[in-house]
């Protein structure tokens, strides 16, 4: 990785997590067709529809294509309205100026933020030896993957838990999805999601059930998912967070460095139609 942090990369990272919900949109379509997933592209701007109030529904790279006008913005807004969704454009601190200027004139606000992070996938020395096991499930759906990783958020709340079971059981269908298992004594503990998109290793959804916390499981996940990665030649990966969280502290800890901050821009009339669910899920 390079020692510097320049729009190349961002535009980079934009693209990755873009084209992966795109992969994870077009497995709602297949899972729930009667939702009417679907994504589209303006002028390098990715937008999705995943359900109203999905977190997925909204855009990705707002900005890094000098290209975007008010013409390509209001094709941007058409989507969403024909949709019944709000307007939500997520918009990383490289976006050109005049971007925000145009969100601004057309009465959107910052609603939200987040930090990327980013490390090298290469490790320092061979795994840590240890009682927790790590397996990529060939069949998530069938495994009960979602089901483990609904369980290990459900501490946060009920309705948490039922919303990440659901989202797992589509991402397990997404292209370029691996799903990582954690197990102690056979049983398992903790589920991980890693998705390969443009050159990057994205990191997500990791989450230990609660009584089997603070026994090495989220490392273990974490070191799989990077060797994983590593074999494919993937040399960056990436996660996002909010700003300040524990799960920054933590993703720090395990070697990613921040390196650039986005908000979530939302059309001011639309705010109180807002009731998606936290975007921010640990590594």
């Amino acid at each position: 990785m390079k020692d510097g942090v320049d729009l190349a990369l961002a535009v980079r990272l934009e693209r990755a997590e873009g084209l992966a919900n795109a992969a994870y949109v077009d497995a709602r379509r297949e899972v729930q067709p009667e939702i009417g997933a679907e994504w589209t592209e303006v002028s390098g701007v990715l937008a999705m529809f995943d359900g109203v109030g999905s977190p997925i529904t909204q855009t990705f790279g707002l900005g890094l294509d000098p290209s975007l006008d008010e013409a390509g913005m209001g094709r941007l807004e058409e989507f969403f309205a024909r949709h019944g969704a709000v307007t939500a454009h997520e918009v990383c601190s490289f976006a050109n100026p005049a971007v925000l200027s145009l969100l601004s004139a057309r009465r959107y606000s910052p609603i939200e933020a987040s930090v990327v992070l980013v490390r090298p996938t290469a490790q320092d020395g061979s795994a840590r030896p240890g009682a927790v096991t790590v397996r990529i499930v060939e069949d998530a759906v069938a495994s009960g993957w979602a089901r483990v990783a609904g369980q290990g958020w459900g501490s946060e709340s009920a309705e948490l838990a039922g919303f990440v079971e659901d989202f797992g059981r589509v991402i397990a269908r997404a292209r370029g999805v691996q799903c990582f298992l954690a197990e102690l004594d056979g049983v398992a503990i903790a589920a991980g999601a890693l998705n390969i998109s443009n050159g990057i290793a994205l990191l997500a959804g990791a989450s230990t059930i609660p009584a089997a916390r603070r026994q090495g499981a989220q490392r273990a996940l974490l070191e799989a998912r990077l060797a994983f990665s590593a074999a494919l030649g993937i040399d960056l990966a990436m996660v996002v967070t909010a700003p300040g969280s524990a799960s920054q502290r933590n993703a720090e800890r395990q070697g990613f460095r921040p390196i650039y901050t986005r908000a979530k821009w939302q059309k001011v009339e639309q705010l109180k139609l807002n009731e998606s669910l936290p975007t921010a899920l640990s590594a």
